[in-house]
């Protein structure tokens, strides 16, 4: 499922004319990025957007076609993205024209735009947080800083890829092969390119273990020392399509946080809740329960308009998502509620007098660390 929000603006003279410039701009950029792919492949080329972007940017700010009266580039006063999407949108044309001749169906190629006989319009991007710097905010207000491991090795990565690439066509050069290598055929060994296929692997390998090292440790502490987790129903799917996220995102690993934690919630007898995706737990008011429907995703911290309180965006959700499972808000007022236990016919231990938990541990072994192996025993927590 997609969803979008469709939001009516109220411009005033000013911004109607940036408006209007910002999407004159774009309707001009396609035109010419269509134009210069319809020339190149009269003349036998293949155009690409990526390629025909570059050549823009050289020409944008120098080219007397791009320049005002005054001899000015007037692009710099527009937001880049208006000049910038035109040419992935061109190429999504071309490919959907493409596969549609394919299909057999009715097939049209992408048209030049003029003013007044289309849809002005242009394309702004927006920065977001997904939790992706801090990894998990605790409802005691603690944030858990994420290691990040690919984003720091993602230099020496590519370092070493590249050189084991040229390694690799260098044999293939040897050996006489154009073009791919067929299936079934095997390079010459080569004890330069097998020593360099070992460091990639192992620089592949300690980016893994870091990775998987931290969300041990992060889950077995939460279902350790919690009676209860509360985690949002995240789309992560949904998330990794993003582009501009999808690395970030897949350096967390939020499926696997949520994976761990189903079956660790079951070894500690935790109860994991699931809040429903759409619960809104960032924009209500932990202190008074009053909704801030207004708020942006770019809005790190707010302040409530009723009682004046000022919350931190991420902390002010874990407090809502911890009332949400105790039924402190939802008894309040009329909010979604909390999906049924992950794990459900999980026993919880019953609470003592200090409020403490004991949690047996059964069929584990091994030393006590903080890997997120057990071993054999009972562990003494403190209510969350």
């Amino acid at each position: 499922m997609i969803l979008a929000h469709r939001i009516q603006l109220v411009p005033n003279a000013a911004q109607r004319d940036y408006f209007a410039r910002a999407a004159g701009t774009a309707r001009r950029v396609w035109n010419w990025a269509l134009a210069e792919w319809q020339r190149q492949a009269n003349v036998g080329e293949q155009p690409n957007a990526m390629t025909l972007k570059k050549r823009f940017n050289a020409i944008k700010y120098s080219d007397p076609g791009w320049l005002d009266e005054n001899g000015q580039p007037w692009l710099r006063t527009i937001h880049r993205d208006a000049h910038a999407q035109p040419f992935a949108n061109l190429a999504r044309a071309w490919a959907r024209y493409r596969e549609q001749r394919h299909q057999g169906g009715s097939a049209y190629p992408p048209r030049f735009k003029k003013k007044g006989r289309c849809r002005d319009s242009f394309y702004l991007a927006k920065g977001v947080d997904l939790g992706v710097s801090a990894a998990a905010t605790l409802s005691t207000g603690e944030k858990v800083i994420a290691p990040r491991p690919l984003k720091a090795a993602l230099r020496r990565l590519r370092i070493r890829s590249r050189h084991q690439s040229r390694k690799l066509e260098a044999a293939r050069k040897e050996a006489g092969i154009e073009g791919r290598i067929p299936k079934g055929t095997r390079l010459a060994a080569s004890k330069n390119r097998t020593c360099g296929a070992r460091k990639l692997a192992r620089l592949h390998a300690r980016i893994a273990h870091v990775r998987k090292n931290f969300i041990h440790k992060l889950t077995t502490r939460l279902c350790r020392d919690n009676q209860t987790v509360v985690v949002e129903d995240l789309n992560v799917s949904g998330m990794m399509a993003n582009a501009r996220l999808a690395r970030a995102i897949a350096d967390i690993s939020f499926h696997e946080v949520r994976r761990q934690l189903q079956y660790k919630a079951q070894r500690y007898g935790t109860t994991l809740v699931i809040a429903d995706r759409w619960y809104p737990s960032s924009k209500l008011c932990s202190g008074c329960g009053v909704r801030n429907a207004g708020l942006g995703l770019g809005e790190r911290t707010w302040s409530c308009a009723s009682c004046g309180v000022r919350h931190d965006r991420d902390v002010n959700a874990a407090i809502n998502l911890q009332r949400l499972a105790t039924g402190a808000l939802a008894a309040q007022s009329a909010l979604p509620v909390a999906s049924p236990a992950a794990t459900p016919g999980t026993v919880v231990d019953a609470v003592s007098a200090r409020g403490g938990k004991v949690t047996p541990v059964r069929n584990e072994s091994g030393q006590q660390d903080d890997s997120g192996q057990e071993e054999n025993g009972v562990h003494l927590c403190t209510p969350s």
